[in-house]
């Protein structure tokens, strides 16, 4: 880029031009540049070494950029630089020590890269004049150094998501103009010293997510009169909350107090005015939700975590509730009963699954138009999904109503503005067509409308969808045959599809075999969830929302399993219980990335393929209650991954594979099938015994080919001769060929 030539250049800034790309260029040494700033842009590639040139460079800001490689030694030629940005890219290796050059830096950001395991204790020890330091998830092992005591100028210290073990060490009390200390998602154990107490300057104290022990109480935090934020969720402490005050209480705004053995709302949030983000999940709180907290934070909460406690009800529930700020409400995991609460018009996203609420849909929840995630399931609710909902889908992502009471149809008016991502009805008692209005909902990426009465045919016009991963349909009154595509893209991004209990018809779909690709291929990236993109930063080191995770309910290895979370690389297809006839098709055999395939409780005849061999990830396979026939074929002893075998209740003979994975099943995977010999059943095959391997030509040099078409020949005169006469003349004519007959047979029943 030509603007880095430019030979007078000494400051240059291009920070938040997320769509401007480009690659550092080689630097001269003639270069005067001071300030470089390209904080969230797309600039990508690695460091040149040549960027040690620029002598008189005082600070570097590449954070949230796309960077990579090796952080090059050469950095450590820029003795001027006082501030020193590289987070958020993905750096990794050894850190260089040539850092420890840097005498002049008191800014240092290398958080959030992928830097090899090890600990920085020779940065620490040889760089004294730093006042932030943040080391965020930069795979810290070992324990905290109590060398970081000597660091006293610093004000930020962050420590987060990393592998640090063992105590907090007292004197980290001697940086005593700390305004920051974060040291969450550790394995940190013990009690917090006294000493973090004594920080007056703290306005930032978060350590949730260790191993903590011991007891807080709220006496200890009245000398931190700028306390702001504090974390203590998720460790095993224990927060005493009614003793008496030496003093009051700072103004919090971000307050976690998650999993900290409450049994009570603390009575000090009374006076907390200023809160915007409060979490007490994962306590044992009971009874009503007080009155009282209608004040609390009422013109600044943002975020409120209620989730996993005891709460029954609202004290005087309003008709909406009064946080006028209010974007995240976390209400699920209770037992909050009676009808739902209406969140304030600003709210974004909702929880309120897993309780006893009943009554109708408030009609009100249809004027939230900021409302992004919408989670009522597993309640009492009743009466129909109001049609207004669907109007609302321009701003809904994700919309789940399962486990419900909802009957009548399903809205009929999604919009064209549709941005819905997730819609989950299942478990519901909703009737009719799926409307055809939901083709406007084309970034769909989960439908589950399982367990219904919805009565329609395949709805073939979903196959346009560009990211529709899962598709549950299972348990309704689906009916008709399934036609071939009419395209050659259709669900090209499907991963899931569960049809079974319906009365879908006619010939297994051959067709969409070869257009579900998704399904061919073999992941190996990394491992992830579905889920929808949530969740804001109030500080840069506490994310206020995980992202939201999709869930379904399936049928796997012979139990009806909850999926809370679903794996990305996680491929099925449940076909069970329909009407399909007709054989299992060849096109079935490209799906190689499949883990699930049931194809139960149809009428499917022929024979069990032997492609079906080619789907080495499968890790279930359920052919149970059909009309196969045949031989089980050895091609799936190649299925290294299989878990669940079924075959039972079909008219299938001869010896079952043995070896591999075919030693660990059952005699249930087989019963039912009378003609099927060897382990694990009790019924041994004919000459099993017999281990003679057989030669390639006869005793007496004859070709083996002719001697089995003189067998046939044999048959076929028994047949033609009568019985005795056919037998007598085969008795005849194969005495000399006795050996090759036992050889021959021997060796077949030895595959049993």
């Amino acid at each position: 880029m030509g603007i880095f030539k430019l030979p007078s250049l000494e400051l240059l800034d291009l920070m938040s031009n997320r769509y401007l790309t480009g690659h550092l260029p080689e630097f001269h040494n003639a270069s005067h540049l001071k300030y470089l700033d390209l904080y969230w842009t797309s600039f990508s590639g690695q460091l040149p070494a040549s960027i040690g040139f620029l002598s008189s460079l005082k600070e570097l800001d590449i954070c949230s950029c796309n960077f990579s490689g090796m952080v090059p030694t050469a950095l450590g030629n820029l003795t001027q630089l006082t501030h020193l940005d590289l987070s958020s890219n993905s750096f990794k290796g050894q850190l260089t020590s040539s850092l420890t050059n840097l005498i002049h830096l008191n800014f240092l950001d290398i958080s959030r890269n992928d830097f090899s395991v090890g600990t920085l204790s020779w940065i620490i020890v040889k760089l004294t004049k730093f006042t932030a330091l943040n080391l965020e998830k930069t795979n810290l092992i070992g324990e905290i150094l109590p060398s970081l005591s000597n660091l006293t100028g610093l004000t930020y210290l962050n420590l987060e998501y990393n592998q640090l073990t063992g105590r907090i060490p007292p004197c980290l009390g001697n940086l005593t103009l700390l305004k920051t200390l974060g040291l969450g998602y550790n394995n940190l154990e013990g009690p917090i010293p006294s000493s973090i107490f004594e920080l007056m300057n703290l306005d930032t104290l978060i350590l949730r997510a260790n191993k903590l022990s011991g007891t807080v109480e709220l006496n200890m935090l009245v000398k931190l009169k700028n306390l702001h934020k504090l974390g203590l969720s998720h460790n095993d402490l224990s927060l005493l909350t009614n003793n008496s005050l030496n003093g009051s209480l700072p103004r919090l705004r971000l307050l976690g107090l998650a999993s900290c053995n409450l049994s009570e709302f603390p009575h000090f949030l009374r006076n907390q005015d200023e809160l915007k983000f409060l979490t007490l999940s994962d306590n044992k709180i009971h009874g009503q939700i007080p009155k009282w907290m209608w004040n609390m934070g009422k013109e600044t909460l943002w975020v409120m975590d209620l989730s996993n406690n005891l709460l029954t009800c609202f004290e005087q529930a309003p008709v909406v509730l009064p946080w006028i700020t209010l974007r995240v409400l976390e209400l699920s995991y209770n037992q909050l009963q009676g009808s739902l609460p209406v969140p304030p018009s600003s709210i974004s996203d909702y929880f309120v699954h897993n309780n006893r609420l009943n009554g109708k849909f408030p009609s009100l929840i249809c004027s939230l138009h900021h409302l992004h995630i919408l989670d009522l399931s597993n309640n009492n609710l009743s009466g129909m999904i109001p049609q207004c909902l669907s109007d609302s889908s321009d701003s809904l992502s994700v919309l789940n109503l399962r486990g419900n009471n909802f009957h009548g149809s399903i809205p009929q008016t999604f919009t064209s503005q549709c941005r819905l991502k997730m819609i989950d009805f299942s478990y519901n008692q909703l009737e009719g067509q799926i409307p055809r209005s939901l083709g406007n909902c084309k970034e769909l990426e989960i439908l589950n409308l399982g367990n219904n009465q919805i009565n329609d045919t395949f709805p073939f016009w979903l196959g346009s969808f560009p990211e529709l991963q899962l598709l549950i349909l299972r348990h309704n009154r689906f009916h008709g045959a399934i036609e071939n595509p009419r395209a050659n893209f259709e669900f090209p991004t499907l991963c899931i599809i569960d049809l079974s209990y319906n009365n879908f018809a006619g010939n297994l779909p051959a067709g969409y075999f070869l257009t579900w690709v998704a399904m061919s291929r073999v992941d190996e990236e990394n491992f992830s969830y579905m889920q929808s993109m949530t969740g804001f930063v109030l500080i840069r080191t506490y994310r206020l929302y995980e992202n939201y995770n999709y869930s379904m309910t399936m049928t796997n290895k012979g139990m009806e399993r909850v999926y809370p979370k679903i794996p990305r690389s996680f491929k099925a297809i449940d076909l069970s219980s329909n009407k399909f006839i007709g054989e299992i098709p060849k096109s079935i055999g490209k799906l190689r990335g499949l883990h699930l395939l049931n194809i139960s409780s149809n009428s499917l005849t022929g024979h069990i393929p032997s492609f079906l061999g080619n789907l080495a990830q499968l890790e279930a396979l359920d052919l149970s209650q059909n009309n196969l026939s045949g031989e089980i074929p050895q091609q799936l002893k190649g299925m290294t991954f299989l878990e669940f075998f079924n075959v039972s209740h079909n008219h299938l003979m001869g010896p079952i594979p043995q070896g591999k994975q075919f030693n660990t099943f059952q005699n249930d995977s087989y019963e039912g099938n009378p003609g099927l010999c060897g382990n694990p059943l009790s019924k041994e095959c004919e000459n099993s015994k017999s281990t003679a391997p057989p030669p390639p030509t006869d005793k007496h040099g004859g070709d083996l080919e002719s001697g089995r078409k003189v067998e046939l020949m044999i048959v076929l005169m028994g047949y033609g001769s009568g019985l005795v006469v056919g037998m007598a003349i085969g008795y005849t004519l194969t005495t000399r060929k006795h050996e090759w007959f036992v050889k021959t047979f021997g060796k077949r029943q030895r595959k049993c």
